[in-house]
């Protein structure tokens, strides 16, 4: 025989061997690469959430034999990787609102990750799934190479799966099994020889027909016919009529054909109560196979209600710090929330910031102020028409009184100062100009506006920045500033690109004040493009200084007590993305009086007992 009958009906080689049994010295791994042979490595940048201090920050993430491994750095894969997970039981979540994110969860650890745009991402989830795959994870082929098999196809139960340990507790189907191998052999040989003996009869039988021929053509001549062998054929007398006895009791060639017979009935049969048993075998260990299977898919679902469950708690669960509870119009913290977390994360800086300043105090930075001469030109740079077109703005807008159709609102009213607002929203996010004017006796406007301008003395009195640099030196009177603002949790952190441009503002007749302009607008420029780190904020600042002088008494010479600054500062600021509208309105109501007072202390301090510069 060249093949061997399934129970479905296929056939099955004799080089191969059917074996049900399934044990694990019998079941072999399929063919092919091993669970990581056959997947290359995936690296390269993606962007990680830190924690609420640094936020997102970019790190080299490389994928290989099934784990996800970071770097700082391309550069620092030498120095060892700074964390890593294991996927075989990861989570893979892509973000439901954020194109570029994809979360990635093992137990308590959760990674946030953010590729440079949708494509990025989709290829490391299909590169991270690919490697939980092949790993043997998730996979049909993957039962195999864990203990497991397919059991055959049966018309009730279509298939089922069970785990080895069912086979090892009976091996009478294996017995049985080659017993009908041996079975098969000696049926083999039986029908072999039971061929040889009816074609022996086959032969002796044509001989025996010759024979009669002759014997009937002896007849009509009445004459006796020797044979070759000795043997006589008379006529049907038959005196010496004797047939030749071909046939003995032992057949030909020596065979018992009564014996063989009895065997192969003996043989048939043994193979079909063999048979028999089996099917029987296989019916009770299919019956225990689908049992096996309903209690799998009782746990499996079981485990994933739990899952949706839990799933269900962890985002009701606030895990204040994580991306998710950040700002955005899909926050999972609410605006209460997010309120008395900005009120505490600016009441932490305003003490640091008390304790800084008792340093800045002591050591005052001496530097001149430049004369008036120097800024009064325009300049010859490419954004020239650009700063003219702003200076000749604020000084025809932001001047005009805050009464009228203007509809500015007063919020905060301290001594001199006055702090308005006009409320506006655009797509939802809060673009509220504001206004504030202040008098601050002792200083000039070009004091004022100097130490509000020089990038030197930054530092001294601004509170809210983290770090900045200058990007570019248009001329004597206009820079090109990048500044990035200390993050305010939940609140994502600020940075700014803008060009600031400080001008006298030459009088039109004598009776005019002297004064200055600081124009602070932002620009776009190559070496400072926008990052995933931060969120790019647009501003339109203008601070507006006058000075008036009173009358000294008698022939006495103007001293600081006959000066006084009159103060007009406007700010129309783009936060870049949304927040909820009153944490926004209430920090500005509570921060711009503050920055104003603030800095106009800082003036008063740094011009005292100095000459009076106009």
């Amino acid at each position: 025989m060249n093949s061997s009958p399934l129970p479905n009906g296929r056939l099955l080689p004799d080089s191969q061997s059917w074996n049900s049994s399934g044990s694990d010295e019998d079941l072999e791994a399929e063919p092919g690469p091993g669970p990581h042979g056959g997947v290359l490595e995936f690296s390269g940048v993606l962007s990680k959430w830190t924690n609420y201090i640094h936020g997102w920050q970019d790190r080299w993430v490389m994928l290989k034999n099934n784990t996800l491994s970071y770097y700082k750095s391309q550069d620092e894969r030498e120095y060892g990787c700074r964390g890593s997970l294991c996927l075989s039981k990861a989570v893979i979540t892509p973000h439901e609102f954020d194109e570029c994110r994809l979360d990635i969860s093992v137990n308590d650890s959760v990674w946030y990750l953010r590729a440079q745009d949708p494509e990025h991402r989709n290829q490391w989830i299909d590169s991270i799934e690919l490697h939980r795959a092949e790993s043997g994870y998730g996979s049909e082929s993957s039962l195999r190479r864990h203990g497991s098999m397919l059991s055959l196809t049966s018309a009730t139960s279509g298939y089922s799966a069970t785990s080895t340990s069912s086979f090892k507790k009976g091996h009478s189907l294996r017995e049985k099994l080659s017993e009908m191998e041996t079975f098969r052999d000696i049926l083999c040989r039986q029908v072999d020889t039971l061929q040889k003996y009816f074609d022996g009869c086959a032969d002796a039988v044509h001989r025996d027909e010759l024979q009669r021929d002759k014997i009937v053509e002896d007849d009509e001549d009445d004459f006796p016919t020797t044979r070759s062998d000795g043997e006589f054929l008379h006529n049907n007398n038959g005196s010496k009529e004797k047939l030749f006895q071909c046939l003995s009791h032992k057949g030909i060639n020596g065979i018992d054909f009564k014996g063989e017979a009895i065997t192969f009935k003996a043989t048939t049969a043994g193979i079909l109560a063999t048979l028999s048993h089996c099917i029987d075998l296989m019916v009770k260990r299919e019956d225990s196979w689908q049992k096996r299977l309903d209690k799998e898919m009782e746990k499996r679902r079981r485990v994933e209600e739990a899952y949706k469950s839990a799933l269900c708690e962890l985002k009701k669960k606030s895990h204040f710090g994580g991306p998710d509870y950040e700002e955005g119009p899909n926050s999972l913290i609410n605006e209460d929330e997010f309120f008395d977390a900005v009120e505490a994360a600016l009441d932490r800086q305003d003490k640091i910031e008390e304790q800084s300043q008792c340093e800045k105090s002591r050591i005052l930075r001496s530097n001149s102020v430049p004369s008036g001469d120097a800024y009064s030109t325009v300049g010859s740079h490419r954004f020239a028409e650009k700063v003219e077109e702003m200076v000749k703005n604020h000084m025809t807008y932001s001047l005009q009184d805050v009464g009228g159709d203007a509809n500015w609102q007063l919020v905060v009213e301290e001594g001199e100062m006055k702090v308005y607002r006009r409320e506006v929203e655009e797509n939802g996010i809060v673009l509220d100009p504001l206004k504030a004017t202040h008098s601050v006796k002792g200083v000039t406007g070009h004091e004022v506006c100097h130490y509000f301008w020089d990038t030197d003395v930054r530092n001294d009195w601004e509170t809210t920045v983290e770090n900045f640099s200058v990007v570019e030196t248009l001329s004597d009177n206009a820079v090109i500033i990048y500044q990035t603002h200390k993050r305010v949790w939940p609140a994502s952190q600020r940075d700014v690109l803008y060009l600031s441009a400080i001008r006298k503002i030459v009088a039109n007749n004598e009776n005019d004040p002297d004064t200055w302009l600081v124009c602070n607008f932002s620009v776009d420029h190559e070496n400072a493009q926008p990052n995933n780190r931060c969120v790019r904020a647009k501003i339109n600042i203008g601070m507006i200084c006058q000075t008036l002088v009173s009358p000294p008494e008698g022939d006495k010479e103007i001293s600081r007590d006959n000066i006084l600054c009159k103060i007009t500062y406007v700010a129309n600021v783009n936060p870049g993305g949304w927040a909820p509208a009153s944490v926004l309105r209430a920090v500005a109501k509570r921060e711009y009086p503050k920055f104003l007072k603030r800095f106009t202390s800082y003036v008063q301090e740094k011009t005292a007992g100095k000459p009076i510069l106009f």
